[in-house]
């Protein structure tokens, strides 16, 4: 499967935790993330995750476009609610397109933790025979 991952300035830590404690599953799978969150993944896991743009360079536009043209399955994109968001546009259209290609999307570690573990389950296979 192929995760996308993006991670508003003050997630980034937590984007980093999550991966570290779910870094055995996601090994298994293809992830993209922009700039910053993929160099600190990369770091503290030794995952191999594709650099993109940072976001606020067209990161969020080459998810999007990875959305767009089928070649993302899931979307792991941790929002910080309490401050204004400088991809607000990006981050509404990754989400429309989210639900427009049915991408499973967590905006927050609680539902990035149940993603994570259906993807582990293979409850999300179904994405495989759809392409």
């Amino acid at each position: 499967m192929n995760i996308a991952m993006i991670a508003d300035e003050k997630k980034k830590e937590l984007m980093v935790q999550f991966c570290i404690a779910y870094a055995g599953i996601l090994a298994g799978h293809s992830i993209c993330a922009t700039a910053t969150t993929s160099n600190l993944i990369n770091e503290a896991t030794g995952l191999h995750v594709q650099r993109l743009l940072s976001g606020t360079q067209g990161g969020a536009d080459q998810i999007a476009a990875r959305i767009s043209c089928g070649e993302v399955d899931v979307m792991l994109y941790f929002r910080d609610p309490s401050t204004p968001s400088k991809l607000e546009r990006e981050e509404s259209i990754i989400l429309r397109l989210c639900d427009v290609h049915n991408v499973p999307v967590a905006t927050n570690i609680a539902t990035a933790e149940v993603i994570i573990m259906a993807l582990d389950r293979g409850d999300l296979d179904w994405r495989n025979y759809i392409k």
